[in-house]
């Protein structure tokens, strides 16, 4: 799209014309304090004739006059605008991928998942909420290792979240929540951003790893890192053998006091999701908890165009003046 930086300077294309009307007519002895080499062909009163050799200076410089004051303007080319990334939260994600996450207790559109699949139905559309965030993802089980560094890019994070799968981590079925903990810490604490979280969903307890999750929720907030926790499992399932039905707690290795702890040293809070409904509400708390950036910024690229009518006229000018050196 053309703009004008300057369009008000286009008032001041009739000068020529408004002086040759005011001014009076210069006696020929007289030495004029302002030369305008074209001003002596324009008319004085009224319309004249002119002769074709005095014609075509006339609109020679009439043209440079135009070209001059377009070029005054200030002519732009106005490119698409360009939406600015909006300095957000350091977010990270960290998921439990330990083998007691293939247990069947959540249902989506009438279908019964394990809870890894109903998290990444859940966290998908957490993280495509998150504009303006940088966020990464952790996954854990045995061991506890960066699956996405920090990024604007919440397709990858979304891409790479619904390929991982119980057992990628290739170790024992043990959870390390004091190692993800720790390794969140670590990727974050020289991060210039000073609001940074770390989100931690889990179904069990700390069964391995070196850092103690609670020695590690210190460290965290040593570091001003906030965690919330995410305790995910049903309290009860029904399950049917040759000797009847019987009701079990599918989450007795759910370690809610620690969990509780980890939220509570370092300023979080601590969620129980016992089902779908459950886990979508607590994300949809979180977004409430750690409100995205409302304001977009946008950027439209602008390319200068006022060198092509002042080249115009400074070419036209040249001309001239040579046309009058030469022939007078």
């Amino acid at each position: 799209m053309m703009a004008f930086q300057w369009p008000w300077l286009g008032l001041i294309l009739p000068l020529p014309f408004l002086l040759r009307w005011l001014l009076p007519a210069k006696p020929q002895t007289q030495q004029a304090a302002l030369i305008v080499p074209f001003l002596d062909d324009l008319p004085a009163n009224g319309p004249a004739t002119f002769s074709t050799q005095q014609r075509w200076p006339l609109r020679m410089a009439a043209f440079a006059w135009v070209f001059l004051v377009i070029a005054c303007t200030r002519p732009q080319w106005l490119g698409e605008p360009l939406e600015l990334a909006v300095n957000g939260r350091d977010l990270m994600l960290a998921v439990d991928v330990s083998g007691s996450m293939e247990e069947k207790d959540f249902v989506i559109n009438d279908k019964r998942y394990d809870r890894l699949t109903a998290t990444k139905y859940v966290v998908s559309d957490f993280v495509k909420r998150r504009v303006g965030d940088r966020i990464g993802l952790i996954l854990f089980g045995t061991q506890a290792y960066l699956h996405v560094p920090l990024t604007f890019d919440r397709k990858t994070v979304e891409t790479l979240l619904n390929e991982a799968f119980i057992g990628i981590t290739e170790d024992e079925p043990q959870t390390s929540i004091g190692d993800a903990i720790g390794l969140a810490v670590k990727r974050l604490q020289d991060e210039k951003n000073d609001s940074r979280v770390l989100i931690l969903l889990t179904d069990g307890a700390n069964t391995a790893g070196e850092l103690s999750p609670l020695k590690a929720a210190e460290i965290a907030a040593e570091y001003h890192l906030k965690i919330y926790t995410i305790g995910i499992g049903a309290d009860e399932i029904l399950v049917r053998s040759l000797f009847g039905t019987r009701r079990v707690n599918p989450s007795a290795d759910l370690d809610e006091k620690t969990l509780q702890a980890i939220a509570d040293t370092t300023g979080g809070r601590y969620f129980r999701a016992r089902n779908t409904e459950e886990l979508e509400q607590i994300y949809q708390i979180l977004d409430q908890l750690e409100p995205v950036e409302k304001d977009k910024q946008f950027f439209r690229p602008r390319s200068e165009l006022y060198v092509w009518p002042l080249s115009v006229s400074m070419a036209l000018a040249a001309l001239l003046a040579v046309s009058r050196l030469r022939w007078g």
